[in-house]
């Protein structure tokens, strides 16, 4: 079950990840409106990924490398 919790907050932050060099590159040709979505959805899965990384860290403290 853990690991595919890890997987999904794995995926959720590359997801975040593409999206922000998306809306990077949208800024740079003029399309702010496509970019600013796309920046939307970017901050809705860093903030996802950032909570379910936090409640792994929680239930298991333990499995951490400092």
């Amino acid at each position: 079950m853990a690991e595919s919790i890890d997987r999904v907050v794995a995926d959720l932050h590359t997801r975040a990840a593409y999206a922000h060099m998306a809306a990077a590159h949208h800024h740079s040709t003029g399309d702010h409106a496509s970019a600013q979505e796309l920046a939307q959805l970017a901050l809705g899965d860093s903030v996802r990924a950032v909570k379910y990384s936090v409640e792994i860290a929680t239930d298991s403290p333990g499995s951490m490398v400092a």
